[in-house]
């Protein structure tokens, strides 16, 4: 069987073969220690600041046209920015109220940022494990992590992490522990009282594949390695309403900075909730559904069933429970723990979708629920978590090992935060569990231009032909069909003098263009922005990407920095209004 699955995982193709075309709308490039996007961390370092970005000749002229600035005080021409200019760079597109970032309420009433087989680097079934891989998601702001454990077969003392029964290498547990460690311990001294900078709990969500030995060595491990900082007993003392009933629930501010450990909690009869999919995608070869059903099938024969006591007492607010049926949104979980997670995967839950949504949502609003990947993602793409959120769903795990479209809006939904934001009063304890308003809105984006749009490689800069492409994300589509919207191609006119007026080149286009929707009013709604190439007879690339929630929106002008697709900071800047009103 071993060689078997070897064989089969040796001929799946690579995580750029398996991104469905290289310039596909989804597509993201692999992160690494220089990625600061994908879990709104608002500590992030960067290079250069807003105010060093070059402004174009053709937007100054057209804040002065459109009366944003004066000539004057735009510095028409002026290499550096102007200091009403450098206010205008300064400003940023997005502030987050203060009641997302209010720790006052009980953890189930937050959004986690969250992380799935957070130590893979690249694929999910032939990659590679790394503990660096830990910091590199907690950096970039993931509260929540994942760790898969196994015994050691060449020492029983010392379990590893790894993807069980694939080419997935493994590391060890002490060394994934050591930078956890080191990276709560970095951010004890780096935090201040400012939002989006404040040290937070980091959840570790642990998968259990190790022996009553093994498990007795996780604990003694994490207890050596995380001391004081590992949450090992309730916050309160032992009489509080806290160990007695729901009244009066820890909150997020009690917490503090702890490692909080997600433990299994295994039902009688527990439903196989795997990672396993019945409909797998279309465009998977013979080998790679093999392979699949191979590890399924290898991964159900093992599975344990029995944790050692010691280690499920150190589940203190968070036991895992793969529900074996419905009880648990239609009326009270039979047989679970009190501190209950539901942990489901994202074909699971939508099953029960919108059908049983507010039940769901109310569930929500009360116990965790933890949402991952399903089994076909084995190229690291990942499930799209908004219409998730929109019935509380706390803990969606992405995929962090590519900035594509749905770590875009993780970061629209947690920047400026510390990777908590509280969930909207409807889906709290006594909210309608109904996200909608019953209101109709009306989105304008205009767009005016941008500034050093930056070039993909080989790229001739007469061939570029840049447009901005919208979607507006919203919870009600389940089915990821959201409305786009675009601006016309930029053509720079090569014989200039036959031009009236700027003729800026095509890294400093102006499309002084408005793009429109109409949705249902809800707290949840996001706008995701790709700055494209209008390739003739070809997939169109992406040069850039941005995401951001309506709700944090600031109105006026404002210009947005530009990522990457690896999430990190480009010197490219976007100068956009938005205007939200209702109809």
């Amino acid at each position: 069987m071993t060689e078997s699955l070897v064989s089969r995982f040796a001929k799946l193709n690579t995580l750029s073969k398996l991104s469905g075309g290289a310039y596909d709308e989804d597509v993201g490039e692999e992160i690494d220690k220089t990625t600061i996007a994908g879990g709104g961390h608002g500590a992030r370092q960067t290079t250069i600041t807003k105010s060093q970005l070059r402004v174009s000749h053709a937007l100054k002229s057209f804040l002065v046209k459109n009366n944003i600035l004066s000539e004057e005080e735009v510095g028409l021409e002026s290499e550096q920015p102007s200091t009403a200019l450098r206010a205008l760079l300064d400003k940023s597109h997005i502030e987050v109220p203060f009641t997302v970032t209010d720790r006052s309420y009980s953890l189930p009433e937050y959004f986690i940022s969250s992380s799935h087989n957070t130590y893979l680097l690249g694929h999910q079934l032939i990659g590679e494990s790394s503990a660096i891989a830990y910091e590199t998601a907690l950096n970039a702001g993931s509260r929540c992590i994942e760790i898969d454990a196994w015994d050691n077969e060449d020492d029983k003392d010392e379990p590893k992490v790894t993807h069980g029964y694939t080419l997935v290498s493994h590391i060890p547990f002490r060394t994934v522990c050591e930078t956890i460690r080191k990276v709560v311990d970095r951010e004890a001294t780096q935090s201040s009282n400012a939002d989006g900078y404040r040290a937070a709990p980091i959840m570790l969500s642990l998968e259990n594949h190790c022996s009553a030995y093994g498990q007795q060595r996780l604990v003694e491990i994490m207890k050596e390695i995380f001391g004081h900082r590992l949450l090992d007993k309730a916050i309160r003392v032992k009489g509080h309403q806290e160990q007695v009933g729901d009244s009066d629930p820890v909150t997020l501010a009690e917490l503090g900075s702890k490692i909080v450990l997600i433990v299994e909690y295994h039902l009688p009869e527990e439903a196989d909730t795997s990672e396993g999919d019945s409909n797998p995608n279309s465009d998977d070869d013979d080998e790679v559904r093999r392979a699949r059903e191979a590890y399924q099938t290898k991964k159900k024969e093992s599975a344990s069933t029995v944790i050692v006591p010691e280690l499920a007492e150190l589940g203190v607010y968070a036991q895992s429970v793969k529900p074996r049926d419905n009880s648990w949104f239609e009326g009270v979980l039979k047989g679970g723990p009190r501190n209950h997670l539901i942990n489901v995967s994202e074909s699971g839950l939508a099953s029960h979708m919108p059908a049983a949504n507010q039940m769901i949502a109310r569930h929500n609003s009360r116990h965790l629920m933890r949402v991952f990947p399903k089994g076909t993602r084995i190229s690291s793409k990942n499930l799209k978590q908004v219409p998730f959120w929109g019935v509380g769903a706390q803990i969606c795990a992405m995929n962090w090992q590519t900035f594509n479209a749905s770590m875009q809006i993780n970061e629209a939904l947690f920047s400026g935060t510390d990777g908590y934001v509280l969930k909207p009063a409807a889906l709290r304890a006594g909210g309608s569990m109904n996200l909608n308003t019953g209101r109709k809105k009306r989105l304008v984006l205009h767009i005016a231009g941008a500034s050093d749009i930056p070039l993909l490689e080989g790229q001739e800069e007469d061939d570029v032909k840049p447009y901005v492409t919208c979607t507006l994300v919203h919870t009600d589509e389940l089915d990821g069909k959201h409305p786009k919207s675009k601006t016309s191609p930029y053509k720079h006119h090569k014989l200039g003098f036959l031009h009236r007026g700027e003729n800026p080149p095509p890294t400093d286009p102006i499309w002084d263009e408005t793009l429109e929707w109409e949705y249902e009013d809800n707290e949840l709604v996001f706008v995701r922005i790709l700055l494209k190439n209008d390739a003739s007879f070809a997939e169109n690339p992406v040069f850039a990407v941005a995401a951001v929630r309506l709700l944090y929106v600031v109105p006026g002008w404002s210009f947005i920095r530009m990522l990457d697709l690896k999430g990190r900071e480009t010197k490219c800047s976007l100068l956009v209004k938005f205007d939200i009103s209702d109809i």
